[in-house]
């Protein structure tokens, strides 16, 4: 079993997985709840995770390209190939920079639109599961899905060019 070791995630894990029992599992017996609500709990702290190890991969590949003055600042909004927020020492390195940025957005462009939906919506937008379903109109599951296998494709494609994660 995983522990999450930050109180406030802890915390609204437990709330997160309560909500869900009272909603999708109000009406069973009294005594199933302690067996639901382990592993509702369970399936949250999994996806917790795999959503961590997930934004902290991609979090980090682009990081790479970010000046460290700023560790507060979205990589997302630091990393745009024509800007002067970063400038790499050689020519070199900004010719890598540029090829390695845009391969990275061609690559989400390629992805099948759903993909590319529930890729952007979690990993970009920090939504959960539920809140992409939601915006989504989809299953939590389908999220997953989407999500799984965009970034199987994203990875694929990227290592095809030479980026290794």
């Amino acid at each position: 079993m995983f522990a999450v070791r930050n109180e406030e995630s802890a915390l609204d894990l437990v709330q997160d997985s309560m909500m869900k029992l009272a909603e999708k599992y109000g009406d069973r017996p009294a005594e199933e709840f302690p067996m639901l609500f382990q592993r509702i709990m369970q399936n949250s702290i999994r996806d917790f995770y795999r959503r961590n190890k997930v934004r902290s991969l991609w979090t980090s590949l682009l990081s790479s390209f970010s000046s460290n003055e700023d560790d507060h600042q979205d990589p997302l909004e630091t990393l745009q190939a024509e800007s002067g927020s970063y400038s790499p020492n050689t020519p070199e390195d900004q010719l890598y920079q540029s090829q390695t940025l845009v391969s990275i957005e061609e690559a989400i462009k390629n992805l099948p639109p759903r993909q590319r939906e529930a890729f952007l919506m979690r990993y970009w937008e920090d939504m959960d599961v539920a809140e992409t379903a939601s915006a989504m109109g989809c299953s939590e599951g389908s999220v997953k899905t989407h999500c799984s296998r965009a970034t199987h494709a994203l990875a694929t494609a990227l290592k095809a060019k030479g980026i290794t994660l």
